[in-house]
């Protein structure tokens, strides 16, 4: 295989990776857009419709610039306020039981003690 071969591969391989993350990013952004999930199902096959219509392009810089467009579009009509998972990091009940200082001591068999 040639350097230029490798080089054209790689580029291909990082712009798939480019492409899939753009999708999951704006699909789990249109749930958020989205308040019932048969309206959700409709944007879903819209957004997915969009993507296989550009599928055939071969030429590495229209992919590119298709992909620029896509991320700045993405960008433009991101959600302000998506929804997070309650227990996840930024969620409301990320770290509600924060661990406890340094030196106080948990019993957890309280009233079940060994006497000493």
């Amino acid at each position: 295989m040639s350097v230029a071969a490798a080089g054209y591969l790689a580029r291909r391989a990082a712009q798939k990776e480019r492409v899939r993350i753009l999708y999951r990013r704006a699909l789990k952004d249109t749930l958020n857009w989205a308040v019932h999930r048969h309206l959700f199902y409709e944007d879903a096959d819209l957004l997915r419709s969009r993507f296989e219509n550009n599928k055939h392009v071969e030429d590495p810089d229209t992919i590119d610039r298709m992909i620029a467009d896509g991320e700045a579009q993405y960008n433009k009509w991101r959600h302000p306020d998506p929804y997070i998972v309650p227990w996840a990091p930024g969620g409301s009940k990320f770290t509600r039981n924060p661990t406890p200082p340094e030196g106080i001591e948990i019993v957890y068999n309280y009233g079940r003690e060994e006497n000493d």
